[in-house]
């Protein structure tokens, strides 16, 4: 029975012309999709922007673009039969599910990236996490939300009151910051060290161990890829 069923298959396979590419997904390419899909809910959950994932990006890209050539080629084809259309047309919704997990992340960067111009262009250390083609956005960003509040109402203001980096007591800051006090939900991926929240209370997270916490507590952690954000 089971040398049948292969006989089958590969007549199946072989009614296409030996020129068509092989449309099925490899694993290392499967593994790029769940690899990206863990850094998009990572970069949704999280307050701040963490660091970019371009060669990741760049490999997903370039798998798309693969495929979707792929199948263009073999809805072309008119001797594939009623089995290949089937499985084109699987793996027309594979492509577009990817490209739906690339757009949402570039687009949930883009948006804390406008979002934080100020703050990002401020702190170095926050822009090495950053793409050049982000960071040259960030900065245009930041000079042209500059020049409109500037021109919208700072400069009918007092010298001393016409700075957005102005730190005013009892009020709050005029450049918009990442909130790591937020609270998020985190799923440890290995056992990690204790996290100390204050002298008396320390948390001891497992392999598997969920909790949720303010994410300062678990940036080190998120950045070391010890937990994942869910």
């Amino acid at each position: 029975m089971a040398s049948a069923s292969a006989s089958a298959h590969t007549s199946t396979r072989a009614r296409l012309p030996s020129a068509a590419p092989d449309i099925y997904i490899p694993e290392d390419e499967e593994s790029l999709v769940s690899q990206l899909t863990k850094h998009w809910l990572n970069e949704r959950h999280a307050p701040d922007i963490l660091p970019a994932q371009e060669e990741l990006l760049a490999s997903l890209l370039d798998y798309i673009r693969r495929q979707s050539d792929a199948v263009q080629l073999l809805r072309g084809q008119p001797s594939a039969s009623e089995e290949e259309h089937i499985r084109i047309m699987l793996v027309q919704m594979e492509v577009e599910r990817v490209k739906f997990i690339v757009r949402s992340y570039v687009r949930t960067r883009l948006y804390k990236i406008e979002k934080f111009a100020r703050f990002i262009m401020g702190d170095a250390t926050i822009q090495t996490r950053l793409t050049t083609a982000e960071r040259t956005h960030a900065q245009k960003h930041a000079e042209l939300t500059d020049a409109h509040f500037y021109n919208s109402v700072l400069q009918s203001l007092p010298e001393t009151q016409s700075h957005l980096d102005d730190t005013p007591i009892f009020m709050p800051p005029m450049i918009t910051k990442p909130d790591e006090s937020r609270p998020v939900f985190v799923h440890a991926l290995r056992d990690c060290p204790p996290i100390r929240f204050h002298e008396d209370l320390t948390l001891e997270m497992k392999r598997g161990h969920i909790s949720l916490m303010p994410y300062s507590f678990i940036e080190q952690l998120l950045l070391r890829g010890d937990v994942e954000l869910i």
